[in-house]
């Protein structure tokens, strides 16, 4: 076992813990970090697969910007979580049979077993004056320009939802009115109350 491999494994064994823990932890806050360290393990794993352009936009995009963004949206909408762990013990079988699939399945793709290794030949390392950057653009743009274009259109209808979320009105919570506040004049600020006063 080589350095590259043992780092996969390392990377691989977090990965898998930080993940787990995004979906158990019970602090909405703690599960974005947990989110963050998974990011930035997914991150080392494809700097070990030579895919450096991705690995930096996965820190840049969805740890400084997406990660901030699920921050602001969790601490401002003050949602509370408990009444959607109320019915987790009736979903549980469900979650557990499509957690044992998705096992079983990614036990069958690692052994490969079921599969052929002349269908799926090893991945070969690009040129050195080949540019990923420049390969990623050109499928992209090519062969899965309609599949670019459905994920841009989720993630327009994703900013609309946030923006609903945010805009609506709760009648418990109390709100500032900025030209209310600019128009109010001197009297309706100051009020002179006149006391007499006290001898000891």
């Amino acid at each position: 076992m080589n350095f590259e491999i043992f780092l996969f494994y390392v990377f691989a064994a977090i990965l898998v813990f930080s993940a787990f823990r995004v979906i158990t932890v019970r602090n909405p806050v703690f599960a974005a970090m947990f989110l963050v360290l998974t990011f930035f393990t997914c991150a080392g794993i494809w700097l070990l697969l030579e895919a450096e352009f991705l690995a930096i936009t996965l820190v840049l995009v969805y740890v400084g910007a997406v990660m901030v963004l699920f921050l602001f949206v969790v601490m401002m909408l003050d949602i509370n979580v408990e009444p959607g762990r109320e019915g987790f013990v009736s979903y549980l079988p469900v979650g557990l049979l499509v957690g044992a699939i998705m096992l079983i399945e990614m036990i069958f793709l690692i052994t490969q077993r079921y599969f052929k290794s002349e269908n799926f030949p090893a991945p070969q390392r690009a040129a050195e004056d080949v540019s990923n950057t420049k390969e990623l653009g050109r499928l992209l743009y090519s062969e899965y320009l309609f599949q670019f274009e459905i994920a841009a259109i989720i993630l327009l209808v994703a900013i609309v939802a946030a923006i609903a979320l945010t805009m609506r009105r709760r009648p418990d919570t109390k709100y500032q009115k900025p030209s209310e506040q600019i128009g109010v004049s001197k009297a309706e600020r100051l009020r002179i109350v006149q006391m007499p006063s006290e001898k000891r």
